[in-house]
């Protein structure tokens, strides 16, 4: 039985719709052409597919979705294109341009902020439907920068009137009283990812103004003791390495009109012993909660430099083989 065989065009506005579309020095055809038994020949501004029936069909299908992005005002880069031909081979092609299309934020230096995977994009969705959310997955994922966002979003659109940033200060036991300095001198080791994360989407001047009127607060898990926050945009990072005691006291820090974000890495935890991670416990104990969502990242999440997916494979390859 011979193999059908088909050809088919896409036409460009112009040549500006072309370096994108195709890459520096045309590298994008070759990632298509060693992923699907299609040849691609660009003439001026006019793609001509040509190979096997359904991966040509396949393939123009994943331009014709890119085009509409890039026609949509966004700038594809060649790791977003790498992602979206993943897609399209595991047809799911059609996804595409509703990914790149969902905006969190835009920062004030302009930078938009947008999922970069599918599993990104539902982790977003959740963020905007959800009271109460646990991005659950391996570093790279985007699950604390992207939470970080929706509270920016959310603090600039008067959604709520506080965001409150916090973590276990685990290699601290908590005890931050024996530490030298002031609480900012105590805690600031521990916090620095989330007040770099927060530099990057208000900018320095801006987070300083906020914090100084006391709209952003960042402080160690210990400090929330006690406390009822309303209209609060909370998230509370590196979850993991809670115990049950200090889960249970989080979750019920939340008052009316606030949002609670939780996130985590159950192959990362760092606490003393045998004892038990309160974010591995917490997925039994709420989860018959309709009004709650848990969002499972996965290496395909990882946006990093493409080794950190190999890297979290070789790890998860080692810890089962080890089980």
């Amino acid at each position: 039985m011979t193999e059908e065989y088909e050809e088919c065009k896409l036409y460009l506005k112009d040549m500006d719709e072309v370096f994108p579309l195709l890459g520096k020095f045309d590298e994008h055809i070759s990632l298509v052409e060693e992923s699907f038994a299609v040849r691609i020949i660009p003439r001026g501004d006019e793609l001509s597919f040509q190979g096997k029936k359904e991966d040509v069909e396949r393939v123009h299908a994943l331009f014709e979705e890119l085009l509409a992005v890039i026609r949509g005002g966004h700038f594809l880069t060649t790791p977003e294109f790498i992602y979206a031909l993943k897609l399209a081979k595991g047809g799911q092609g059609r996804e595409i341009e509703t990914l790149f299309n969902d905006l969190v934020l835009i920062t004030d230096r302009g930078k938009k902020i947008r999922p970069k995977t599918l599993g990104q994009k539902k982790y977003v969705e959740a963020l905007r439907a959800f009271d109460i959310v646990f991005g659950i997955g391996p570093a790279g994922t985007g699950k604390t920068y992207l939470a970080m966002a929706a509270a920016v979003f959310a603090l600039k659109n008067k959604i709520v009137q506080r965001m409150v940033l916090t973590r276990p200060a685990v290699e601290a036991g908590e005890r931050l009283g024996f530490l030298p300095g002031d609480l900012h001198e105590k805690v600031d080791p521990y916090l620095r990812p989330l007040y770099d994360a927060l530099y990057d989407l208000m900018g320095a001047e801006n987070y300083l103004k906020y914090r100084e009127k006391g709209v952003i607060e960042v402080a160690p898990l210990a400090y929330m003791r006690g406390r009822t926050l309303d209209d609060s945009f909370i998230i509370l990072d590196e979850a993991q390495n809670t115990t049950h005691e200090q889960m249970k006291m989080f979750l019920t820090r939340m008052g009316f009109g606030s949002k609670a974000v939780i996130t985590g890495d159950i192959t990362q935890i760092d606490l003393p012993g045998t004892q038990l991670s309160g974010l591995v416990e917490i997925m039994s104990i709420l989860e018959n909660i309709p009004e709650i969502a848990f969002i499972h990242l996965t290496d395909q999440d990882v946006v990093r430099h493409n080794l950190v997916q190999k890297i979290i494979k070789a790890y998860e390859k080692y810890q089962n083989g080890k089980g």
